[in-house]
């Protein structure tokens, strides 16, 4: 017979949360300085080694809970679980950074869009992602027993109603103390996508609140390039 979970006290949940929340923080710090590595001309793959070498020599990073996915261009529009031919950034481009890092033993998930160049639609794409990410977690707020399936549906409402399609499978996931949890097979509990019927206030491993990012991915209608924007949901 297994243990039963354990019950956690209001201090212990907070404990908690408070790692991740902290975990972010560096990650955002973080960004500001790989914000100065990115130039045309460089390939995605020099930016991802320049962005770990930073990361291990400036924050002491040595652990990442997923892969590095820095993609510019036309690679902007493959899945996550793809690893597109190296691309050189162009001047005139669309650049997304997601990162996973692990503070101490704490992930962070991180994503965010650049645009080299003065072109309207990629800027005005870029622009749109922090409101929409905004306005999708405010809805949440609301309402946070929504299911995954409801979030899903709210994110890619949103996209639609700002003119772009939502471009992924999940709106975001569950995340942690380092290894996040995992169910085995099971691509869909612990996502914000559709078919989870299942409420976001859940109790996770080791009796703690589950923890959630939100992504907001956005197409361009006619295909060409897609943007990303990703940070911590259930933690403020």
């Amino acid at each position: 017979m297994t243990d039963p979970t354990p019950v956690r006290t209001a201090a212990e949940q907070a404990t908690y949360a408070a790692g991740l929340r902290d975990a972010e923080s560096k990650a955002i710090g973080m960004f500001a300085e790989i914000e100065g590595l990115i130039k045309p001309g460089v390939s995605e793959k020099q930016l991802s080694d320049a962005i770990h070498q930073l990361g291990l020599e400036r924050h002491g990073l040595r652990t990442h809970w997923h892969k590095r996915v820095i993609r510019s261009g036309e690679n902007t529009l493959k899945p996550f679980e793809e690893n597109p031919p190296d691309r050189v950034i162009g001047s005139d481009d669309v650049l997304i950074v997601d990162l996973g890092p692990v503070f101490e033993a704490w992930e962070a998930d991180f994503g965010r869009t650049y645009v080299l160049g003065e072109d309207a639609e990629k800027l005005a794409l870029r622009d749109a992602l922090e409101p929409i990410w905004r306005d999708v977690k405010a809805q949440y707020d609301a309402r946070p027993t929504m299911t995954g399936d409801e979030l899903y549906a709210i994110a890619v409402k949103a996209a639609n109603e700002a003119g772009y399609d939502f471009g992924a499978p999940i709106a975001g996931h569950i995340v942690g103390s380092f290894p996040h949890e995992r169910i085995p097979k099971d691509k869909l509990t612990l996502y914000i996508a559709e078919g989870n019927h299942n409420s976001m206030v859940t109790t996770g491993k080791g009796g703690y609140d589950r923890h959630w990012i939100l992504e907001i991915h956005l197409r361009d209608k006619k295909g060409r390039f897609q943007g990303f924007y990703e940070q911590l949901l259930t933690v403020n």
